[in-house]
């Protein structure tokens, strides 16, 4: 079984996701992620640089480094969060750099092992595969020194929602936290992100049940309670919004 883990601060954090015709604006973690689709194609954008996802090819995320996902016609998707922790001599060689391009041509075998759901996922297992994909991106990569300052005040906002989004989650209770004017930190987002605040949460709210929907069989209201929204309605609402589909037909899987 897939260890999962809403924190990406957690060393041991490993969490494979799936779905079909998805986006999701301007964030960041802690974590490499790794993004794949299986059919149709996907606009990945990491920083400055978009690039065009099709099938055989990946793009490896960096920690703490920018990106958005956008499907505008129809594309299939597979990605993983892992921890840092899980490919340590890899971090530790680059630790302070970032690629300058994010998108590579990974082995299918190690891909399929990797989102297989029938397979062994010891953590020696995942350890070796995610060592193994790492080391085929850093065989053609080239790097750059990271700009660690450049996100730092757009970090502390994302990592907000992160840790808050269960529960009330708001500009005002995060300007208080960091010592920001409420008006500043609303129009600095949307200028980062293109979205507002509070779209933003609802997005990420809305991601983190299609995650739970689709790999627990918890009640609906208690999947919506756990992403702290405040009613069934405002869950379904707000999932139909941004999925483009209710809940219960999200489960199933129908179209």
């Amino acid at each position: 079984m897939f260890y999962e883990s809403n924190n990406s601060l957690h060393s041991d954090l490993f969490k494979i996701e799936w779905g079909c015709d998805f986006s999701f604006p301007m964030h960041l973690h802690t974590s490499f992620e790794l993004i794949t689709v299986n059919d149709g194609e996907m606009k990945v954008k990491v920083e400055k640089n978009e690039y065009l996802l099709k099938k055989g090819m990946a793009v490896l995320v960096f920690p703490n480094q920018l990106h958005s996902l956008q499907t505008d016609t129809h594309g299939e998707h597979f990605l993983c969060i892992f921890s840092p922790q899980l490919v340590k001599a890899y971090k530790n060689t680059y630790l302070n750099n970032v690629p300058k391009n994010n998108m590579f041509s990974p082995n299918p075998f190690h891909l399929d092992m990797l989102f297989s759901p029938n397979g062994d996922n010891g953590h020696l297992r995942i350890k070796g595969l995610l060592y193994s994909i790492c080391a085929e991106f850093d065989s053609t990569a080239e790097y750059k020194e990271r700009n660690s300052g450049e996100e730092s005040l757009l970090m502390k906002m994302f990592k907000f929602v992160e840790t808050d989004y269960s529960r009330e989650c708001n500009l005002q209770m995060l300007a208080e936290q960091i010592s920001y004017h409420k008006v500043y930190l609303s129009r600095y987002f949307k200028k980062c992100t293109g979205i507002t605040f509070s779209d933003y949460v609802n997005r990420y709210r809305v991601n983190e049940g299609a995650y739970i929907l689709r790999n627990s069989q918890k009640k609906i209201l208690d999947v919506a309670m756990e992403c702290g929204f405040d009613s069934l309605r405002s869950f379904n609402r707000n999932f139909k919004k941004i999925m483009g589909k209710t809940p219960n037909k999200y489960r199933s899987g129908e179209i």
